[in-house]
Protein backbone atom coordinates (compact mmCIF):
# COMPACT_ATOMS: atom_id res chain seq x y z
CA UNK A 1 0.00 0.00 0.00
CA UNK A 2 2.82 2.18 0.98
CA UNK A 3 2.64 5.37 0.27
CA UNK A 4 -0.70 5.15 -1.12
CA UNK A 5 -1.97 4.46 2.32
CA UNK A 6 -3.06 7.69 3.77
CA UNK A 7 -5.53 8.02 1.12
CA UNK A 8 -6.78 5.08 1.20
CA UNK A 9 -10.23 3.87 2.49
CA UNK A 10 -10.88 1.28 5.14
CA UNK A 11 -12.60 -0.51 3.28
CA UNK A 12 -9.44 -1.02 0.98
CA UNK A 13 -7.10 -1.06 4.24
CA UNK A 14 -9.19 -4.60 5.52
CA UNK A 15 -9.04 -6.01 1.80
CA UNK A 16 -5.03 -5.44 1.37
CA UNK A 17 -4.93 -6.73 5.34
CA UNK A 18 -7.41 -10.26 4.61
CA UNK A 19 -5.38 -10.57 1.53
CA UNK A 20 -1.72 -10.83 2.93
CA UNK A 21 -3.26 -13.63 5.54
CA UNK A 22 -3.41 -17.10 5.62
CA UNK A 23 -6.79 -18.60 4.37
CA UNK A 24 -7.51 -20.36 7.81
CA UNK A 25 -6.60 -17.55 9.56
CA UNK A 26 -8.06 -15.37 7.11
CA UNK A 27 -11.99 -17.30 7.48
CA UNK A 28 -11.64 -16.37 11.80
CA UNK A 29 -11.24 -12.65 11.48
CA UNK A 30 -12.54 -11.72 8.58
CA UNK A 31 -16.08 -10.99 10.15
CA UNK A 32 -14.76 -9.04 13.12
CA UNK A 33 -12.49 -6.72 10.84
CA UNK A 34 -15.63 -5.77 7.83
CA UNK A 35 -18.15 -5.55 11.18
CA UNK A 36 -15.60 -2.95 12.17
CA UNK A 37 -15.29 -1.20 9.05
CA UNK A 38 -18.65 -0.64 8.49
CA UNK A 39 -19.15 0.92 11.66
CA UNK A 40 -16.79 3.43 10.87
CA UNK A 41 -17.67 4.54 7.83
CA UNK A 42 -16.31 1.27 4.15
CA UNK A 43 -15.15 4.63 2.20
CA UNK A 44 -13.53 6.72 5.55
CA UNK A 45 -10.14 7.29 5.11
CA UNK A 46 -6.89 5.72 7.28
CA UNK A 47 -5.81 8.55 7.96
CA UNK A 48 -9.38 9.76 9.91
CA UNK A 49 -9.80 7.31 12.07
CA UNK A 50 -8.98 8.85 15.74
CA UNK A 51 -8.38 6.82 18.72
CA UNK A 52 -11.67 8.13 20.16
CA UNK A 53 -13.41 6.48 17.31
CA UNK A 54 -11.71 3.29 18.27
CA UNK A 55 -11.90 3.54 22.08
CA UNK A 56 -16.13 3.73 21.63
CA UNK A 57 -15.94 0.55 19.04
CA UNK A 58 -14.39 -1.08 21.61
CA UNK A 59 -16.89 -0.54 24.50
CA UNK A 60 -19.41 -2.46 22.60
CA UNK A 61 -16.85 -5.51 21.95
CA UNK A 62 -15.50 -8.75 24.11
CA UNK A 63 -11.70 -9.51 24.43
CA UNK A 64 -12.20 -12.11 21.45
CA UNK A 65 -13.04 -9.59 19.01
CA UNK A 66 -10.90 -7.02 19.76
CA UNK A 67 -7.56 -9.50 18.98
CA UNK A 68 -8.18 -9.78 14.87
CA UNK A 69 -9.50 -5.79 15.07
CA UNK A 70 -5.60 -5.14 17.37
CA UNK A 71 -3.78 -6.98 14.51
CA UNK A 72 -5.61 -4.96 11.80
CA UNK A 73 -4.72 -1.76 13.18
CA UNK A 74 -0.82 -2.67 13.94
CA UNK A 75 -1.06 -4.07 10.17
CA UNK A 76 -2.51 0.10 9.46
CA UNK A 77 0.61 1.06 11.51
CA UNK A 78 2.92 -0.49 9.81
CA UNK A 79 1.71 0.14 6.04
CA UNK A 80 0.99 3.72 6.68
CA UNK A 81 3.19 6.65 7.75
CA UNK A 82 0.50 7.89 10.79
CA UNK A 83 2.15 8.92 13.77
CA UNK A 84 -1.03 7.70 15.84
CA UNK A 85 -0.95 4.02 17.22
CA UNK A 86 -4.58 3.04 17.03
CA UNK A 87 -4.21 -0.88 18.19
CA UNK A 88 -3.49 0.61 22.16
CA UNK A 89 -6.77 2.22 22.25
CA UNK A 90 -8.83 -0.76 21.44
CA UNK A 91 -9.78 -1.72 25.33
CA UNK A 92 -12.48 -4.08 24.72
CA UNK A 93 -15.18 -4.72 27.82
CA UNK A 94 -14.00 -8.09 30.15
CA UNK A 95 -16.80 -10.81 29.95
CA UNK A 96 -17.14 -13.84 32.61
CA UNK A 97 -19.23 -16.34 32.72
CA UNK A 98 -21.07 -14.40 35.39
CA UNK A 99 -21.81 -11.75 33.08
CA UNK A 100 -22.65 -14.11 30.71
CA UNK A 101 -24.83 -15.48 32.74
CA UNK A 102 -26.76 -12.10 33.67
CA UNK A 103 -27.23 -11.55 30.53
CA UNK A 104 -28.61 -15.25 29.77
CA UNK A 105 -31.03 -14.66 32.99
CA UNK A 106 -32.52 -11.61 32.23
CA UNK A 107 -31.58 -9.50 35.07
CA UNK A 108 -28.75 -7.11 33.69
CA UNK A 109 -29.38 -3.42 34.52
CA UNK A 110 -32.15 -1.59 32.66
CA UNK A 111 -30.68 -0.15 29.34
CA UNK A 112 -32.11 3.19 28.36
CA UNK A 113 -32.23 3.96 24.42
CA UNK A 114 -33.08 6.35 21.77
CA UNK A 115 -35.98 5.21 19.58
CA UNK A 116 -33.61 5.21 16.82
CA UNK A 117 -31.23 2.98 18.75
CA UNK A 118 -34.64 0.77 19.66
CA UNK A 119 -35.56 0.50 16.19
CA UNK A 120 -32.22 -0.45 14.84
CA UNK A 121 -31.85 -3.27 17.14
CA UNK A 122 -35.06 -4.50 16.11
CA UNK A 123 -33.73 -4.87 12.42
CA UNK A 124 -30.87 -6.28 13.72
CA UNK A 125 -32.57 -9.11 15.48
CA UNK A 126 -34.70 -9.48 12.33
CA UNK A 127 -31.60 -9.71 9.89
CA UNK A 128 -29.84 -12.23 12.37
CA UNK A 129 -33.03 -14.35 12.64
CA UNK A 130 -33.01 -14.88 9.06
CA UNK A 131 -29.35 -15.53 8.96
CA UNK A 132 -30.04 -18.22 11.23
CA UNK A 133 -32.44 -20.04 9.43
CA UNK A 134 -29.93 -19.81 6.13
CA UNK A 135 -26.99 -21.55 8.61
CA UNK A 136 -29.87 -24.21 10.13
CA UNK A 137 -29.91 -24.91 5.95
CA UNK A 138 -26.27 -24.96 5.76
CA UNK A 139 -25.67 -27.64 9.13
CA UNK A 140 -28.09 -29.33 7.28
CA UNK A 141 -26.57 -29.66 4.07
CA UNK A 142 -23.21 -30.14 5.54
CA UNK A 143 -24.23 -32.70 7.82
CA UNK A 144 -25.24 -35.02 4.59
CA UNK A 145 -21.68 -35.75 4.45
CA UNK A 146 -21.37 -38.51 6.58
CA UNK A 147 -17.81 -38.38 7.18
CA UNK A 148 -17.57 -35.93 10.53
CA UNK A 149 -13.99 -36.11 11.28
CA UNK A 150 -12.80 -33.67 8.78
CA UNK A 151 -16.66 -31.84 7.51
CA UNK A 152 -15.18 -28.11 7.71
CA UNK A 153 -18.17 -26.95 6.23
CA UNK A 154 -20.41 -28.20 8.84
CA UNK A 155 -17.89 -26.98 11.82
CA UNK A 156 -17.70 -23.58 10.19
CA UNK A 157 -22.13 -23.86 9.86
CA UNK A 158 -21.97 -24.78 13.44
CA UNK A 159 -19.75 -21.68 14.76
CA UNK A 160 -20.97 -19.36 12.84
CA UNK A 161 -24.35 -20.47 14.60
CA UNK A 162 -23.62 -20.26 17.85
CA UNK A 163 -22.71 -17.28 17.29
CA UNK A 164 -25.81 -15.97 16.15
CA UNK A 165 -27.53 -17.17 18.76
CA UNK A 166 -25.61 -14.93 21.22
CA UNK A 167 -26.19 -12.11 19.71
CA UNK A 168 -30.07 -12.81 19.26
CA UNK A 169 -29.91 -13.73 22.82
CA UNK A 170 -28.25 -10.74 23.94
CA UNK A 171 -30.78 -8.70 21.61
CA UNK A 172 -33.54 -9.89 22.59
CA UNK A 173 -32.46 -9.57 26.54
CA UNK A 174 -31.75 -5.72 26.08
CA UNK A 175 -35.26 -5.29 24.08
CA UNK A 176 -37.15 -6.59 26.76
CA UNK A 177 -35.25 -4.85 28.94
CA UNK A 178 -34.65 -1.06 27.30
CA UNK A 179 -36.41 1.53 28.53
CA UNK A 180 -37.05 3.98 25.40
CA UNK A 181 -35.91 8.03 26.14
CA UNK A 182 -38.76 10.03 27.44
CA UNK A 183 -39.03 14.32 26.08
CA UNK A 184 -40.35 17.07 28.09
CA UNK A 185 -37.41 16.58 30.22
CA UNK A 186 -35.36 19.24 32.19
CA UNK A 187 -32.68 20.31 30.25
CA UNK A 188 -30.60 22.35 32.88
CA UNK A 189 -28.28 19.76 33.34
CA UNK A 190 -26.88 16.92 30.55
CA UNK A 191 -28.63 13.69 30.75
CA UNK A 192 -28.76 10.44 28.71
CA UNK A 193 -30.25 11.20 25.26
CA UNK A 194 -29.63 15.08 25.43
CA UNK A 195 -27.52 16.66 22.80
CA UNK A 196 -24.99 19.27 24.30
CA UNK A 197 -22.87 21.75 22.41
CA UNK A 198 -19.71 22.23 23.21
CA UNK A 199 -17.25 25.26 22.81
CA UNK A 200 -13.41 24.18 22.43
CA UNK A 201 -11.43 26.53 24.51
CA UNK A 202 -8.25 26.71 22.69
CA UNK A 203 -9.72 26.11 18.94
CA UNK A 204 -12.44 28.36 19.39
CA UNK A 205 -14.39 25.95 17.55
CA UNK A 206 -17.91 24.43 18.66
CA UNK A 207 -18.93 20.98 18.16
CA UNK A 208 -21.89 18.80 19.44
CA UNK A 209 -23.22 15.22 20.86
CA UNK A 210 -25.98 13.27 21.83
CA UNK A 211 -25.45 11.33 24.73
CA UNK A 212 -26.11 7.92 24.16
CA UNK A 213 -25.64 4.59 25.86
CA UNK A 214 -22.39 2.27 25.14
CA UNK A 215 -24.31 0.08 23.09
CA UNK A 216 -25.50 2.83 20.31
CA UNK A 217 -22.27 5.10 20.46
CA UNK A 218 -21.10 6.03 17.69
CA UNK A 219 -18.98 9.12 17.37
CA UNK A 220 -18.50 9.19 13.85
CA UNK A 221 -22.39 10.42 13.76
CA UNK A 222 -22.20 12.86 16.85
CA UNK A 223 -23.33 9.99 19.49
CA UNK A 224 -21.00 9.94 22.53
CA UNK A 225 -20.86 6.57 25.16
CA UNK A 226 -22.00 8.19 28.31
CA UNK A 227 -18.81 5.98 29.26
CA UNK A 228 -16.28 7.26 27.47
CA UNK A 229 -13.95 10.16 29.02
CA UNK A 230 -15.46 13.10 27.00
CA UNK A 231 -19.57 11.85 28.11
CA UNK A 232 -18.94 11.03 31.44
CA UNK A 233 -17.39 14.55 31.64
CA UNK A 234 -20.51 16.38 30.38
CA UNK A 235 -22.82 13.83 32.39
CA UNK A 236 -24.25 15.80 35.33
CA UNK A 237 -22.74 19.20 33.93
CA UNK A 238 -25.05 22.13 33.64
CA UNK A 239 -25.46 25.15 30.59
CA UNK A 240 -21.74 27.61 31.36
CA UNK A 241 -19.59 25.25 32.81
CA UNK A 242 -16.25 24.40 31.71
CA UNK A 243 -15.13 20.75 31.84
CA UNK A 244 -11.34 19.52 31.17
CA UNK A 245 -11.08 15.79 29.78
CA UNK A 246 -8.08 14.25 30.12
CA UNK A 247 -7.07 12.56 26.30
CA UNK A 248 -4.55 10.58 24.51
CA UNK A 249 -2.85 13.69 22.81
CA UNK A 250 -2.76 15.90 26.12
CA UNK A 251 -5.83 17.41 28.05
CA UNK A 252 -8.45 19.57 26.41
CA UNK A 253 -11.14 22.07 27.75
CA UNK A 254 -14.63 22.93 26.94
CA UNK A 255 -17.70 25.05 27.69
CA UNK A 256 -21.01 23.70 27.80
CA UNK A 257 -22.98 26.33 25.52
CA UNK A 258 -26.28 24.56 25.55
CA UNK A 259 -28.40 21.40 26.24
CA UNK A 260 -31.33 19.87 24.14
CA UNK A 261 -33.32 17.28 24.96
CA UNK A 262 -34.33 14.29 22.31
CA UNK A 263 -37.39 15.87 20.71
CA UNK A 264 -40.42 13.83 19.30
CA UNK A 265 -39.76 14.43 15.81
CA UNK A 266 -36.14 13.24 16.76
CA UNK A 267 -37.36 10.03 18.23
CA UNK A 268 -39.81 9.54 15.11
CA UNK A 269 -37.35 9.94 12.56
Amino acid sequence: MGDTEQTSTLAEAADAFLTHLPPEERANVQAEVLKFVRWLGSSRRVQDVSPVDVASYGEQITQSAAKPLRAFLTYIRKKSSSKIALAPHLRAKKTSSRTVAVWQSGHQRQVTLTAEGYAKLESELANLRSQRAKVIEDIQIAAADKDFRENAPLAAAREQKSHLEGRIKEIESILNQAKIMGEGRDTTTAKLGDTTVLHESSSGKEFSYTLVDPREANPVKGRLSVASPLGKAILGKQIGQTIEVAAPAGSFCCRIESIVALSTEQKEK
